[in-house]
């Protein structure tokens, strides 16, 4: 099967990337700190802009800004996936996954992942906010600002996004001694 992908140079894509098989692995520092490590090495190799990023523990989403003269962004995720597949530790664990018969180790990342080509300002900021809401929507917190792993924060420092943006109300009854 043969995927169309829309290439433009200086183009803001927006990017979900997931693990095989929706494995927990960046569910730890030292994988979300390999991942990190990866994104600037190939940063400072071939830069891109990250605009906005939400590291989950099965999956990531980000905006990404690429040069006025370069549209190549699967090279980018292909060095990026590849190098936290060789300096993960956890990744030698994934040997010991008992395997279903018949189907090859998965690795790290699912083969392929989702972009989506950034249209214009208000499209923009949907996807900026479906990244800094998604730990919510996933039920890992109650508001944006409780998650470590997001740029949420620092759109909250640069004055973006009150520090309250995204919180849900809890559950009626919820943490009033009601078991």
């Amino acid at each position: 099967m043969h995927y169309r992908r829309a290439f433009i140079p200086g183009g803001t894509y927006f990017f979900t990337v997931v693990t095989a098989r929706r494995r927990k692995l960046f569910d730890n520092e030292e994988s979300i700190a390999v991942l990190h490590q990866a994104f600037q090495h190939v940063n400072n190799t071939r830069p891109f802009t990250s605009d906005a990023m939400v590291i989950l523990p099965d999956h990531l989403h980000c905006i990404w800004t690429l040069p006025s003269s370069d549209p190549d962004y699967p090279t980018r995720w292909r060095l990026i996936k590849t190098r936290v597949s060789k300096h993960s530790t956890w990744h030698l664990n994934l040997r010991r996954v008992p395997k279903h018969p018949g189907r090859p180790d998965p690795g790290v990342w699912q083969v392929r992942y989702w972009e989506h080509v950034i249209r214009h300002e208000t499209d923009y900021r949907q996807h900026v906010d479906y990244i800094h809401y998604n730990p919510v929507k996933h039920g890992y917190v109650r508001r944006p600002w409780d998650w470590p792993h997001s740029s949420f924060r620092q759109y909250v420092q640069r004055g973006l996004y009150p520090q309250d943006w995204g919180w849900t109300e809890p559950v009626l009854g919820e943490g009033v001694g009601h078991e």
